[in-house]
């Protein structure tokens, strides 16, 4: 046990008196160390929890007392008969008044004797607690070797510190948590809101969840715990990620009110008993990609029996009915793969540098929140059967192309439902109309404009040519004199759609 207050009174041998009875509870906090000064202002020289012992009275002493309160002192000791006879009033008063434990140390007890009782008491905890932490590791090392390493792993940290422990899945979702029932609805809602973006980060990090201090006591009783919680009653939790930068595995979050270095010390060693024991599942997950690869190369080829066959007894039951096939490509595939791994009612696959995913065309899909997630592009085909995949991978394939920054994931129906010119909003469609309404431009900023009302009304000067505030004879030579720059006869249908889808798209460009 660590040394405190109480404890220093309870030794007949020092004959310590306590001055202040009113500040019984703070009499069990812990004591980290016995220092004595004089000096006016000592808290520059001390530390929070430390016992300070002086023998004269203090010039201010409403003040002195008030810095010393501040500064996290856990008691002030008066050394009678160096200088003078007794506790001064004022001090007893002020202490009495601002919380801080004053005891009496009469001239036959010198501070050393005060100040080796703490050392010693110190000492013994540390060894105490480093031997409990000794004791731990190997408890948990010895819980990784049974079948489920992982859980088995957590379940024993959470039994050694006496804290709730939680690990939060690669797809963001509460996976476990330990004891059962350990966290309220509101601790696993600000678990799962804090973990979320250090998963979005893809990056080793840590972080903390909840507001509260709260806990129980440390594991065999000897954590240096700091009562209550947050107003809603929650504990603070300590998150850290599991896995590799790029492909993060989980977030592990622990309860960490009140944990002392060495319980901290268990808890980082089963940081990296976890990771290792997720890292491990990695020649598993490969042979499962390259699986679920034949399974979809055995679809494309059209042979759903043999898919069938393979997927069922390991990936499960292949969609059903109507389904969509969505094609999403991006330096984050294989963590996007991993939160996949969690979702039923799909199929996917990696196939080259891309992930393919067949899904139930009813089903809900949550493959725009996974493309934002993990900064995908992508395109997903309209719905048809399993006996048309290889048309349906085309229109997802087509309408990735016209994926970009302010739309990752593209839907053909959208596309389609756009008609044949909508398929001119791609970069190159735009670089050829651009450089081939460019001679228009250059000869009158105004003409493309022009052209495009004249051909909106199909061809019809009056009409045009009242929208744009000219003669239909000033619309007609400029017609003419498009014509003539371009080489091409605008009579002809096929020059005028021609012209017009280049308008068209450039006219996209520039907006």
């Amino acid at each position: 046990m660590p040394a405190t207050i109480a404890q220093l009174l309870a030794r007949p041998d020092l004959g310590l008196r306590l001055l202040t009875p009113n500040v019984s509870a703070a009499l069990d906090a812990r004591i980290h160390w016995a220092h004595s000064s004089d000096i006016d202002d000592p808290t520059r020289f001390l530390a929070p929890g430390q016992v300070l012992l002086i023998t004269r009275e203090p010039g201010e002493v409403e003040s002195y007392v008030s810095r010393l309160v501040e500064h996290g002192i856990a008691g002030l000791g008066f050394g009678t008969e160096v200088v003078r006879a007794g506790t001064p009033d004022a001090l007893v008063e002020a202490c009495t008044r601002l919380g801080l434990p004053l005891f009496e140390v009469p001239y036959r007890t010198p501070f050393i004797a005060i100040a080796r009782f703490v050392a010693d008491r110190v000492a013994a905890d540390t060894y105490a607690r480093n031997t409990w932490a000794l004791r731990a590791s190997r408890a948990i090392s010895l819980a990784a070797l049974r079948p489920d390493a992982l859980g088995a792993v957590l379940s024993e940290l959470a039994r050694q510190i006496e804290r709730p422990v939680a690990l939060v899945g690669a797809d963001g979702e509460l996976d476990r948590a330990y004891p059962a029932g350990a966290l309220t609805a509101v601790e696993r809602d600000a678990i799962t809101a804090a973990a979320e973006p250090l998963l979005r980060a893809r990056r080793r990090a840590a972080g903390t969840a909840g507001g509260g201090r709260g806990g129980g006591a440390g594991a065999d009783g000897g954590a240096d715990v700091d009562g209550g919680g947050s107003a809603d009653g929650s504990q603070t939790f300590a998150l850290q990620t599991l896995g590799a930068a790029g492909r993060l595995r989980g977030v592990l979050a622990v309860g960490s009110a009140g944990l002392d270095q060495a319980a901290q010390q268990v808890v980082t060693g089963v940081v990296a008993l976890a990771g290792l024991a997720l890292e491990q599942s990695r020649a598993t997950d490969a042979a499962r990609t390259r699986l679920r690869t034949a399974v979809w190369r055995a679809l494309l080829a059209g042979d759903r029996a043999l898919a069938e066959t393979v997927a069922e007894p390991v990936l499960g039951a292949l969609p059903s009915g109507p389904v969509r096939v969505a094609v999403l490509g991006g330096t984050a595939i294989a963590a996007a793969a991993d939160v996949l791994e969690t979702r039923p009612g799909l199929f996917f696959a990696r196939d080259g540098h891309d992930l393919v995913v067949l899904e139930e065309d009813a089903a809900p899909s949550g493959l725009p929140e996974l493309a934002a997630r993990f900064d995908l592009r992508g395109g997903i085909s309209a719905a048809g059967p399993l006996t048309e995949l290889s048309s349906a991978l085309a229109q997802a394939s087509a309408a990735r192309e016209r994926a970009d920054a302010d739309r990752p994931l593209r839907g053909f129906d959208d596309i389609a439902g756009g008609g044949m010119l909508a398929l001119l909003d791609t970069p190159d469609a735009r670089a050829v109309a651009t450089a081939a309404i460019a001679p228009l431009a250059d000869a009158d900023q105004d003409l493309p404009s022009a052209l495009r009302v004249w051909l909106d009304h199909n061809g019809v000067y009056d009409v045009a040519a009242r929208e744009l505030g000219m003669h239909r004879h000033t619309l007609r030579t400029r017609v003419a004199e498009a014509e003539r720059i371009l080489g091409v006869d605008l009579g002809s249908f096929a020059a005028r759609a021609d012209l017009y889808a280049a308008l068209r798209a450039a006219t996209r460009s520039r907006d």
